[in-house]
């Protein structure tokens, strides 16, 4: 299917609930996007068939504990060693770490480069030396397990290199455009969630003898929770365009990602703290969803690339930096 199938779904998917919609984002965006981009034809029937079929789960892993946005600082190493590589150092935050059965991972060959320095690997989680880490507990998503994964001489096949060596931060980027636009969807999703429940309460409940919504105040919410809602979707299908022009061009579209990404984001935060504000205690209550919705949405602005990186992508792309 096409990239507004994809978004489409993920949009569905999150209003019902944002943690699964993470392992569809995780699953499709990160990890099989990647080898379908980048594979070798054995590598996809190996890692790619197994997972897009369901009978497998995928992980992305790029993110160290001194090491996020700036993937240049990473600490893991792999060092070859005749026919293998061989694998040190501690992974975090790896949605689905808990039960993956494959991993893109983003390590240094080359730390002297910095990020010119750093290669992609296949990684079967069932070989000797890797090791998962403690299960995260998080504010939200918390349906999605992350962990962190140490790796203890962890022996890679050279066939494994996904791409070439030293293209991996080049690999990680690409693949990132396309991971946000699933995140856009997904902060979109819970956004639309919010606002739904938002209408609904604002209609059925009372005070001073008439339903919330006749207060301009409400009102004046719903209206900005609606607009920045459909402005969102604008930017998420202009990004889908642009990716699926890319199929045929071969340009890039990290703007329209990055604008969709931050925007919808950035959305989802505004829209779910509006909501908990309309129901008022009972936004405050697990008695209701609206709570999880918010703790749900301030994900979206930092994973896949925090809303002030997006900032820096998009005003760098327009200021012709690198």
């Amino acid at each position: 299917m096409d990239t507004m199938a994809y978004a489409l779904t993920m949009i569905e998917v999150a209003r019902a609930d944002a943690s699964h919609s993470t392992i569809v984002s995780v699953n499709n965006s990160l990890y099989c996007h990647a080898i379908l981009k980048f594979g070798t034809e054995e590598q996809k029937q190996k890692y790619l068939v197994p997972v897009a079929s369901g009978k497998k789960i995928g992980a992305y892993s790029l993110t160290e504990p001194m090491s996020g946005s700036d993937a240049g600082n990473m600490a893991s190493r792999a060092v070859l060693n005749g026919a293998n590589y061989v694998i040190n150092g501690r992974k975090s935050w790896v949605t689905s770490g808990p039960v993956a059965d494959f991993v893109i991972l983003f390590t240094m060959t080359e730390p002297e480069k910095k990020h010119k320095g750093i290669t992609a690997f296949l990684i079967d989680a069932d070989r000797p030396g890797f090791i998962r880490g403690k299960v995260e507990p998080k504010l939200g998503i918390r349906a999605s397990a992350t962990s962190e994964i140490v790796y203890d001489n962890y022996q890679c096949p050279v066939e494994n290199v996904l791409g070439k060596p030293g293209e991996g931060f080049k690999i990680a980027m690409a693949v990132l455009d396309a991971g946000r636009i699933g995140i856009a969807s997904q902060a979109l999703g819970i956004a639309e969630a919010a606002y739904e429940a938002s209408v609904q309460y604002a209609r059925e409940r009372v005070a001073f003898e008439q339903p919330i919504g006749q207060f301009q105040m409400i009102q004046a919410k719903i209206a900005d929770m609606k607009t920045r809602i459909e402005a969102s979707r604008l930017l998420i299908f202009n990004a889908v365009r642009a990716k699926e022009r890319s199929k045929l061009t071969g340009e890039r579209y990290t703007l329209e990602a990055s604008m969709a990404k931050l925007f919808a984001s950035e959305t989802a935060m505004f829209v779910t703290h509006q909501a908990v504000q309309i129901h008022g205690g009972m936004g405050y209550s697990k008695e209701l969803p609206v709570e999880r919705y918010f703790r749900d949405a301030k994900i979206t602005e930092i994973y896949e690339g925090t809303s002030e990186i997006q900032r820096m992508v998009i005003a760098r792309t327009e200021l012709g930096l690198r």
